[in-house]
């Protein structure tokens, strides 16, 4: 990957779970996401069904990390899909300049927030 408008751009993203098994079963069941195994502590997902090329990795999450947004273009559907899939809302739906949005833990250690128009 060597093209140059490639360059500095967001690759790969990569998160740290307490149960690979766990992640894969809630991003299936709430966005639809798709997992290629290898071996028990690692699974990836594609842009093809998470919009980047990225992983779970067995692990102990740490706080801190970079907050991920995904988008979604019905965000009480994806609120649903969380609840639905096993997760929590960690920070109720709110508006702000440019549309909506809340945070969730997806019960393994990681906080992400989707967002809507």
């Amino acid at each position: 990957m060597s093209i140059a408008e490639h360059n500095h751009h967001i690759h790969y993203i990569e998160f740290v779970t307490t149960d690979v098994g766990a992640s894969k079963r809630f991003y299936a069941a709430a966005f639809g996401w798709e997992f290629e195994d290898y071996g028990p502590e690692y699974a990836s997902f594609s842009r093809a069904t998470a919009g980047i090329d990225g992983g779970f990795m067995q692990g102990a999450p740490t706080a801190g990390g970079p907050l991920v947004v995904l988008y979604a273009t019905n965000l009480d559907a994806a609120e649903q899909a969380v609840l639905s899939a096993g997760g929590a809302i960690t920070v109720p739906p709110f508006s702000f300049p440019g549309g909506r949005r809340f945070h969730f833990s997806d019960g393994v250690g990681n906080i992400l927030a989707v967002w809507s128009e």
